[in-house]
């Protein structure tokens, strides 16, 4: 039926265990047991998104998820948390197959512990240099993002970044190019450029099983490409990484929490690392209240540029099939 797009997507399906080489990014407060058991038991890989949870929080998520389908589903950890060691045995515990390190460069030892037991270690670099750095340490495969994502953003372009690694990098390993797709065609054409597999977010933070609160479902009903604004940065010294979320108040609060923290860091009550976590629990907390309360006015309400192509709830079924489906017509028109 998708004869040519699994033939495209071989080695990513053979990676990921699964029908189809379609991974759900993590999305903090989305991508919890509901939504990543939905995709895997449609034929996709879900993942969780640990973001802020603690050891036992990831371990009460993991067990739920695996009460839900028998299919192979990762976990996203964030390179930064200060408990990431303690999260990795958690995922070692449960025998999780792959864990996703993002948010930053894998701290040292980390890649090792994840290996150690027996897992497959799937990481993001926002350039070649980097990438094959972490290719050559140990990791088994690449996710390359670009700037259309929702969420924690680099600043080149999906395609860009397609042209620049596909070529060099795909001939050897496995690379997923996620960022702005919302279409079948588009997954067809990063194939074509030898990519294993592509990952989405924001067309399935809608789906029926997404646990978001119905008004954080019609902020992304309503929007368009142009809505899915980056947060700007303030203060050169306070780098922070940029978010695409939907222009509302709560990024307007967001530069004033930045001036904030500035002038701690000015003041020298906190350092560098305090700061940026800081910015991070800011993150944390505005996501939960649109996702969760549907304060969609003041919380954030993270998307990436695709978000004017989700238009109804539909289930994580149905937008697979729709993806596969397109992306075989498009394959099939050559």
């Amino acid at each position: 039926m998708y004869d040519k797009t699994h033939s495209l997507m071989q080695r990513g399906r053979a990676f990921l265990g699964t029908e189809h080489a379609i991974l759900c990014g993590a999305m903090s407060w989305v991508s919890e047991r509901n939504l990543v058991a939905a995709i895997s038991n449609a034929g996709g890989f879900g993942v969780i998104a640990c973001g802020a949870m603690t050891p036992d929080l990831l371990d009460a998520e993991i067990a739920a998820t695996k009460a839900l389908t028998g299919k192979p589903f990762g976990v996203n950890l964030i390179t930064m948390h200060p408990l990431l060691f303690d999260l990795i045995a958690v995922c070692a515990n449960h025998k999780v197959s792959h864990v996703v390190l993002a948010g930053g460069i894998p701290p040292k030892g980390s890649v090792e512990a994840i290996k150690e037991a027996g897992a497959k270690v799937m990481v993001f670099a926002p350039t070649l240099a980097l990438a094959k750095r972490l290719l050559r340490s140990g990791a088994d495969a690449l996710v390359i993002e670009g700037s259309e994502a929702g969420g924690h953003i680099g600043p080149v372009a999906t395609s860009v970044l397609a042209q620049e690694f596909l070529p060099a990098l795909a001939e050897d390993y496995v690379v997923f190019v996620a960022g702005g797709i919302g279409r079948g065609e588009m997954i067809a054409s990063y194939l074509e450029m030898g990519a294993s597999g592509v990952q989405l977010g924001t067309r399935f933070a809608c789906a029926s099983e997404s646990i978001a609160h119905p008004n954080f479902k019609q902020a992304f009903f309503r929007a368009n490409a142009r809505d899915a604004e980056a947060s700007v940065q303030v203060d050169p010294r306070l780098p922070v990484i940029p978010v695409r979320a939907l222009k509302n108040k709560g990024t307007e609060e967001f530069t004033a929490k930045q001036r904030e923290v500035a002038a701690l860091l000015d003041a020298g009550k906190v350092d560098m690392e305090q700061a940026q976590l800081e910015i991070e629990h800011f993150w944390a907390g505005a996501l939960r209240r649109a996702v969760i309360d549907g304060d969609v006015e003041t919380g954030s309400v993270m998307a990436g540029q695709s978000v004017g192509m989700v238009s109804r709830e539909e289930p994580a079924a149905e937008i697979i099939a729709q993806l596969m489906t397109e992306s075989e017509a498009a394959l099939s028109r050559g």
